[in-house]
């Protein structure tokens, strides 16, 4: 796997982008607390790695995520999900945080995403990815 770790300026880690080799999944390993500046440099590089090699499957991994996001909800809907809908995203498996805030962020979300592609929500990394891995490839 190519592996990124993002950073806020106080370099506390706050996203973990990884590619697996064979290029079936990209993870994007969301921790601690998010700002709309953290959504939107963690959904821009996301992007960039779609713009370098498309990817039909995310793993977006909140399972270390803290706190509500959801003030980042309109950019995600607005211009995240357009555009990285026309580079091929065609799959996204969500692992919730945690907490309910972190819970929250995403349901509101997916009440404007979630007819975009197919998402589905998951508890734990292991069957979030197994779906992931499997979906799309039944024909």
């Amino acid at each position: 796997m190519s592996k990124v770790e993002l950073k806020k300026p106080n370099g506390d880690v706050f996203l973990i982008a990884e590619r697996t080799h064979d290029n079936a999944y990209i993870h994007a390993h969301w921790i601690g607390i998010q700002t709309p500046d953290t959504v939107k440099q963690g959904g821009t590089y996301y992007i960039k790695m779609l713009e370098e090699q498309p990817c039909p499957r995310l793993l977006n991994d909140h399972k270390e995520l803290i706190g509500p996001w959801d003030i980042a909800n309109d950019w995600i809907v607005q211009f995240w999900t357009p555009r990285v809908m026309e580079l091929g995203l065609q799959y996204m498996s969500q692992v919730l945080a945690p907490g309910i805030y972190g819970k929250m962020s995403f349901h509101q979300l997916h009440q404007h995403i979630g007819d975009k592609f197919q998402i589905k929500m998951f508890e734990e990394v292991t069957p979030a990815l197994d779906w992931l891995l499997h979906v799309g490839l039944e024909n």
